[in-house]
């Protein structure tokens, strides 16, 4: 699942493959803005079945964050 996570991000992104790594952070990237934050969250729930509540998800800032909230073990 972490690899469909990261090829989704990568898509809804827009960023090359290889791009997003469990460590990227918002910061890393320009193109992970808000909006880009509020489509991530959207797709993450409409093509992978993960729901995140409002509340947490206002508050991931990295890969490794949506990882654990989706259930993968670090």
């Amino acid at each position: 699942m972490k690899e469909k996570i990261i090829a989704l991000m990568e898509e809804v992104l827009n960023v090359p493959a290889g791009t997003v790594t469990e460590e990227t952070t918002m910061n890393d990237l320009e193109q992970w803005d808000s909006l880009a934050h509020v489509m991530l969250i959207g797709e993450l729930e409409t093509r992978l079945g993960i729901s995140i509540p409002l509340d947490e998800a206002v508050e991931i800032v990295s890969v490794r964050e949506i990882l654990e909230k989706a259930g993968e073990r670090m």
